[in-house]
């Protein structure tokens, strides 16, 4: 009996193994390519271990790009988009949640159909609205543009999770005297923590991908997300590999970063409210 939980466990943790080898390999290639001279690229091709003694010069490559503005610019982006959508989500889940009034299931559903349209299908609706408001070729309109697609998803996220609390706890609150934004902070919100947690990575992931509005809003290259900023690294007749890899792992350490640390929080957020009590 001992034999086989022992043979189970290697088995789990051999296939766990490969599973974390085969998710990071794109990470890993990524890496080695940017450590890879163009000229072994085009010519006899790259080796699988990574060249480390061409690491010092990866910041020469990338010394003619604003690498560094490009990833703040994304980092304003996905941080104002996350602030935002979570805002005005944790507002409207509680309110759909828990309120009743006429055009409840309307106003919910038509959150729901903004998911059905995609993005290419609003840029010039947009484009002439943010022009008429004043808000092209600038960081504000994308997030703005980001929050009306990521909120509804973060919405229902925290939806979902307030209405598995008892509404008995709201109720006991508001015995003791406390008003309703009170039962919002100091009881709904610490109980869907983890919801908020999943909601959060959601809306940081759809302003930190940010491309189709930044490449039509935005003029100015030192505005650019470096999202668009990579796309920049594609040329007519080459295309320098290694430093759009080098560029393209800068971009994903942030993200993967940010994943890792709410990676917990996710699975709890994601799965609560799907087994009905």
């Amino acid at each position: 009996m001992k034999l086989k939980r022992t043979v189970a466990r290697l088995l789990v943790s051999t296939a766990l193994l490969a599973f974390v080898l085969f998710a990071g390999f794109p990470v890993y290639w990524m890496l080695n390519t940017a450590l890879t001279s163009d000229t072994e690229l085009y010519k006899s091709g790259q080796d699988w271990w990574p060249h480390a003694e061409r690491l010092p010069g990866v910041p020469d490559a990338l010394a003619d790009v604003p690498i560094g503005d490009w990833l703040l610019n994304s980092g304003f982006i996905a941080f104002g988009t996350t602030m935002l959508s979570l805002l005005l989500a944790v507002l409207g889940a509680y309110a759909l949640s828990r309120y009743r009034f006429h055009g409840k299931g309307a106003a919910a559903f038509l959150l729901f159909s903004t998911q059905m349209l995609p993005e290419a299908l609003l840029v010039v609706p947009l484009f002439a609205l943010f022009g008429m408001l004043g808000l092209l070729n600038g960081l504000g309109g994308l997030v703005l543009a980001n929050t009306a697609f990521a909120m509804p998803v973060a919405l229902f996220i925290v939806k979902s999770a307030i209405d598995k609390i008892p509404y008995e706890i709201e109720e006991s609150a508001r015995v003791d005297g406390c008003p309703r934004y009170g039962q919002l902070t100091q009881i709904v919100l610490p109980l869907v923590t983890p919801s908020i947690a999943a909601a959060a990575v959601v809306t940081f992931f759809d302003g930190w991908n940010e491309f189709l509005f930044a490449n039509t809003f935005l003029t100015d290259s030192e505005k650019w997300p470096a999202s668009v900023g990579l796309a920049t690294f594609v040329g007519q007749y080459t295309t320098p590999l290694s430093s759009v890899m080098a560029a393209a792992f800068l971009f994903s350490l942030p993200a993967i970063v940010f994943f890792v640390l709410m990676q917990r929080r996710i699975v709890s957020g994601l799965t609560a409210g799907a087994v009905k009590g």
